[in-house]
């Protein structure tokens, strides 16, 4: 078999970010010394989720790529000898930004990285403002352990995105994340729409008999405007075989997961159930479409 060792970190955050950076190598430290070869963390992991609220200092938070977060996360990688998903806020040039995902190589080199193409704008999830639309496309990334399929978030919610990445050989599909809950839903609508946050992920699982790994943020996290009661991060943090089955998932707390993953098993799924074979191609031209009716 070709396995793969994937560990999963879901962290609670501060304000204090090199002490967010610090928690996070020693993670990756105990994760590795337990056999992990890629390790996944969560959307925008160096500090709060600060898309509460529309301030233009918070640019300031912005860094190159390559930058300090790579240089940093770059040496943790190289030490422990892991393919790390990073989720960075990253500063193009003056006044162009993107949410981008960055994979990096064992030896501490950039393998590639994927700009989040999906962007809400949502009460709370004002991503709009911070961060312009990925244009790299959805190519995965080749590593020492697998073709990565990285997403980011909000493109978890759309099947296009998944199937994209595994029509150009993604081996595993991997999404960072960054999702919650807003006080004045509730707890009926909260667990709805945890639910249907797990369920579209493993129908991503399904459809395109690959693994999927999400990973996402836990804690309460304050609306610095005072206007909301602030996101409580689920978690839930889980990765799914081939056929969508739960091979781990976490719960709300801070906690992490390896789990081990058996990537030959996407060859045997397929020919169990041939989805790509019998995809009518000469029938989805509607789908480039923003609306079925136009010409």
């Amino acid at each position: 078999m070709n396995t793969l060792k994937i560990g999963i970190i879901q962290q609670a955050n501060t304000a204090d970010r090199a002490a967010n950076k610090q928690r996070l190598a020693q993670k990756i430290e105990e994760l590795s010394k337990n056999g992990a070869q890629l390790i996944v963390l969560q959307e925008l992991h160096n500090g709060l989720y600060f898309c509460q609220t529309e301030e233009v200092s918070v640019f300031d938070q912005a860094e190159s790529i390559p930058g300090e977060s790579t240089e940093y996360f770059g040496a943790v990688a190289r030490q422990y000898g892991v393919v790390l998903v990073l989720s960075l806020f990253e500063r193009r040039m003056a006044g162009l930004y993107h949410n981008t995902a960055v994979v990096i190589e064992k030896d501490g080199s950039i393998a590639g990285k994927y700009r989040k193409m999906h962007i809400p704008d949502d009460p709370a999830y004002y991503e709009k403002y911070y961060f312009t639309p990925g244009d790299l496309g959805f190519t995965p990334i080749d590593t020492s352990v697998g073709r990565l399929g990285v997403l980011v978030c909000w493109d978890q919610w759309y099947p296009e995105a998944a199937r994209a990445m595994a029509l150009r050989g993604a081996d595993l599909l991997i999404y960072p994340t960054a999702i919650g809950t807003e006080s004045s839903d509730t707890p009926e609508e909260q667990e709805r729409q945890r639910e249907a946050w797990c369920t579209v992920q493993r129908g991503h699982a399904i459809a395109n008999n690959l693994p999927v790994v999400s990973v996402n943020r836990v804690g309460h996290e304050a609306d610095p405007s005072g206007r909301t009661g602030g996101i409580s991060f689920w978690g839930y943090s889980f990765v799914a075989g081939q056929q969508g089955e739960i091979l781990a998932q976490l719960g709300r707390e801070e906690a992490t997961a390896l789990v081990e993953v058996d990537l030959d098993r996407t060859e045997q799924v397929r020919r169990w159930w041939p989805f790509f074979r019998d995809r009518r191609i000469d029938a989805f031209g509607t789908l480039t479409r923003r609306c079925a009716d136009e010409p």
